[in-house]
């Protein structure tokens, strides 16, 4: 009996943690009704037609009896059934311009006896109360500007320091667990439990929080001086029980990803996907990141165990070679100067890396001491070569080189960037993202000459082709991906489907090729 294979072996592992993963996450959004006549469960403190009075108040003080409140909105009938959007003005005060911090506190009362907001509403035992700021600490992102003709645009802007300055946020969402339903205690985490409201009777009030997470960070406006009036725009999200403990998990979890290097750049693509979707989404999302993640590993595992046995480049095109590898160092500093998330940003470095060893091999580069030795090329290799320069002589004279110039010439002279090294990025990038299927063709040209399949690393390239159609789903889930990025990933599937072509054009025969070999018997005994 044959011995399942590493792969085989992480592959299972991985997918049974992938599923316990995905029914832990169930379990904590989804939360079973209790006995209402049991001591160990809550009941809800409303009605689901009652009518409640809601005030929003802004302060300088996260605690309400601090310092002054100032109302901005009161409703004294406010049904959960029908739930207003709503936006403000704020005047920000001396202390918030001059890098302080503003709070937004919302109080939702069954009282009827209020109609404005004092001490005696924020200690009723009938008030939910819940705070959240209005502004946020984070280093201001580097102007861009017109590198020609621009010289009055944003010229006198200080540089980039680095430090962290005040932004406002102009949207702010209220979470209300408005629907009255059965509670648990056994449900009730420990950073749920400072939300709730109970009273003697084991009855709670309705629950209301403010995410301090929930904020986008590229939605941040920085707060400046000669301009004290910001939009504000509140949102209140219904919510039950199971979707607020997610929520509250993942705020928890965002406390702890600066320490593991993650800038709130980085985490900004995972909120939306987190807070934004439904739990259908959200399962579906974690379950293809998974595999995403997985298929990354396998493909770089096979990529590297395939270059690592071959002693020969014939039947691979160099040109090829060469250029996912520029292409790879091109692709992962244009993603760094565009501050895209590190989920896009790590895989990216990581195959740059691999690329380049992968081209020290395709050279045959060896290290004697200080000296470097490049070994001479076979026959077989030499006609590759013939074929590969064939097919790439008349795609860069006539194709690549133009166009990727003009578009850089319209780049520079029409849209606005950070800095000339931002402009060479962006137009070097735009060109490997949408020029980069050229670079392909010479090695479909080589397997059409060759007639033969065989040469490829096809365990690898089949992880990777799994990984463009995840890529497509990414493409529309992750907005911080620059649009070159998103077209790249439809432009891999034409390719791959070329490739699954000529794959059942020219089937490999096994009885003169081993698995992963690119050099056929005949090849051998010529040599």
């Amino acid at each position: 009996m044959r011995l399942p294979s590493v792969s085989m072996i992480i592959t299972g592992l991985f997918t049974a943690w992938i599923f316990h993963s995905m029914y832990t996450l169930y379990k904590i959004c989804v939360i079973q009704p209790c006995d209402p006549g049991s001591p160990s469960c809550l009941r809800p403190m409303w009605k689901e037609d009652d009518i409640f009075s809601l005030f929003l108040c802004t302060s300088i003080s996260g605690h309400p009896l601090a310092f002054p409140l100032k109302t901005i909105y009161i409703n004294d009938k406010f049904n959960t059934k029908s739930i207003p959007k709503l936006e403000f003005n704020i005047t920000l005060e001396d202390k918030v311009l001059n890098n302080g911090t503003l709070f937004l506190h919302a109080f939702l009362t069954k009282s009827r006896s209020h109609r404005e907001v004092n001490k005696e509403l924020i200690n009723s035992k009938l008030t939910s109360h819940t705070v959240g700021s209005l502004t946020h600490y984070i280093p201001k992102r580097a102007a861009s500007y017109k590198l020609l003709g621009g010289q009055n645009q944003k010229r006198d802007e200080p540089k980039f320091s680095g430090l962290p300055v005040t932004h406002w946020k102009p949207k702010i969402v209220i979470d209300m667990v408005s629907s009255p339903q059965t509670l648990p205690i056994s449900a009730i985490t420990e950073e749920m439990a400072p939300l709730l409201k109970v009273n003697k009777n084991r009855q709670y009030l309705p629950v209301l929080h403010i995410s301090s997470n929930r904020h986008r960070v590229r939605e941040l406006i920085p707060v400046e001086h000669d301009k004290p009036v910001y939009h504000l725009e509140v949102n209140i999200d219904q919510a039950s029980i199971g979707k607020l403990r997610f929520i509250l998990l993942v705020e928890s979890s965002f406390s702890t990803m600066p320490e593991l290097g993650f800038s709130e750049y980085d985490t900004d693509d995972v909120k939306g996907i987190l807070f934004d979707t439904s739990l259908f989404l959200l399962l579906v999302t974690v379950f293809v990141s998974c595999f995403h993640l997985l298929f990354d590993f396998l493909a770089f595992k096979n990529d590297v165990q395939f270059w690592r046995r071959r002693d020969s480049m014939a039947g691979l095109s160099f040109s090829s070679l060469l250029w996912r590898c520029v292409s790879q160092i091109i692709i992962a500093l244009y993603l760094h100067d565009q501050q895209t998330s590190l989920i896009v940003v790590i895989p990216a470095d990581i195959g740059a890396l691999i690329e380049l060893w992968k081209l020290k091999k395709a050279l045959k580069i060896e290290f004697d001491g200080f000296r470097i030795k490049m070994n001479s090329r076979s026959k077989d290799e030499k006609t590759t070569d013939a074929y590969d320069t064939k097919a790439m002589k008349y795609l860069s004279i006539f194709v690549l080189y133009p166009l990727v110039t003009v578009g850089a010439i319209y780049s520079l002279l029409y849209t606005e960037h950070k800095s000339w090294y931002s402009w060479f990025i962006q137009s070097a990038a735009n060109g490997v993202y949408v020029f980069g299927f050229l670079f392909m063709l010479p090695q479909l040209f080589i397997n059409y000459k060759l007639k033969s399949v065989a040469h490829l690393p096809w365990k690898a390239f089949m992880y990777k082709a799994f990984n463009t159609f995840i890529d497509d789903l990414f493409a529309f889930i992750l907005t911080s991906i620059p649009t070159a990025h998103r077209v790249a990933a439809f432009r891999d599937d034409i390719v791959f489907l070329i490739y699954l072509y000529q794959r059942w054009l020219y089937p490999v025969d096994k009885s003169r090729v081993s698995e992963d070999s690119a050099i056929t018997d005949e090849s051998k005994k010529e040599d």
